[in-house]
């Protein structure tokens, strides 16, 4: 697609053209059966670990927005697939060097031209997150629409890193709970049920993760 033919696609909102940029779920599916995944997300609290080695050892290492690593012994270094949900500036593209992006958002005027033409790109439904933001009762994080769907795949396991909930706040900004739109006690008492009964969901130990 053309940059021209994108740019009036996203500003028309014309989401079956959006869509066709896109590869189908059953390719991530596919690529995540039988992995080992590691979600990291942007807790300052994971900064103050060393966790790291156990990130980069997963088979798949997920990463969040414009993903914070403030020292390789507390985020590991690989970013396979980035979740994104907001403009990534050209450093930050170079730094991550993400071999997938997923975009969440559905604010699909934020998607720039290089992202949706990246190898592998994929698209997160309109309907998939309005179902989410439905159950939830407030806009689903992207940490936690990630997690949901990496867990629609047959993966071995997937293991949370730098999840606690906004309890430390964010390592990508200064915002307090209460100034962001998630209903983060929602997102974290799923994330609990969820692990208690799917032995393939994990959730690393993190300083000021609240249960």
């Amino acid at each position: 697609m053309t940059p021209l033919r994108f740019y009036a696609a996203r500003t028309l909102r014309n989401e079956p053209m959006l869509r066709s940029l896109s590869v189908p779920l059953s390719e991530l599916v596919a690529q995540l059966g039988g992995k080992r995944v590691a979600l990291v997300g942007n807790a300052r609290s994971l900064a103050e670990g060393t966790q790291g080695a156990q990130i980069d050892a997963a088979d798949l290492v997920v990463r969040i927005n414009r993903a914070p690593m403030p020292a390789p012994e507390s985020h590991g270094t690989r970013t396979d697939w980035l979740a994104l949900a907001v403009r990534l500036p050209q450093a930050d593209r170079a730094r991550l060097a993400p071999g997938r992006i997923l975009w969440m958002s559905p604010k699909r005027k934020r998607l720039d031209w290089r992202s949706a033409h990246s190898p592998g790109f994929y698209l997160f439904p309109l309907d998939d997150y309005q179902a989410l933001e439905h159950e939830l009762g407030a806009p689903p994080s992207t940490g936690f629409m990630a997690i949901r769907l990496l867990l629609e795949a047959p993966l071995a396991t997937l293991t949370l890193y730098g999840f606690d909930f906004f309890a430390s706040r964010s390592l990508s900004g200064s915002r307090s709970a209460e100034q962001v739109p998630h209903d983060f006690a929602a997102e974290s008492a799923w994330v609990e049920d969820r692990a208690a009964r799917d032995p393939r969901l994990r959730v690393a130990p993190s300083a000021g993760r609240v249960s």
